[in-house]
């Protein structure tokens, strides 16, 4: 893995679809409006485009803290950017500041962590534990 530099920067867009909204697999008393787990991971994938390009082959990262706030809601159809910028890497652990918005406005923002994980030692791992 090369280093990480502070500043490093991604982009993730989804075109929110109806599988997305807080009301299909969350309370169908909601409006049909994009559920915030959705929104999360825009952001992660955001920021695990911001570090691809200093990976290894072999290597990911995996999620391991988020702290985000949903502002504003999104409708069907609506275009969410998640974008991310590395605010700290010591290692293997990377911090990000996120946000996410659609056409009209900011819908979240907060910050994120990951952790670079050898993709063979994970698979390694999980393999020990459905035995």
């Amino acid at each position: 893995m090369k280093d990480i530099p502070i500043g490093a920067k991604g982009e993730f867009t989804l075109v929110v679809q109806p599988e997305h909204l807080a009301n299909r697999f969350k309370d169908s008393a909601l409006p049909p409006v994009l559920a915030t787990p959705v929104m999360i991971m825009v952001m992660e994938n955001a920021a695990l485009n911001a570090i691809k390009p200093f990976l290894d082959h072999g290597q990911s990262a995996v999620g391991t803290r988020v702290d985000v706030q949903h502002l504003a809601p999104t409708p069907v159809g609506g275009r969410v950017t998640g974008r991310a910028e590395v605010i700290h890497s010591d290692g293997r652990h990377v911090a990000f500041t996120v946000t996410a918005r659609d056409e009209q406005e900011v819908i979240g923002t907060g910050t994120h962590e990951r952790a670079v994980v050898d993709l063979a030692r994970l698979a390694r791992r999980l393999d020990a534990k459905s035995r």
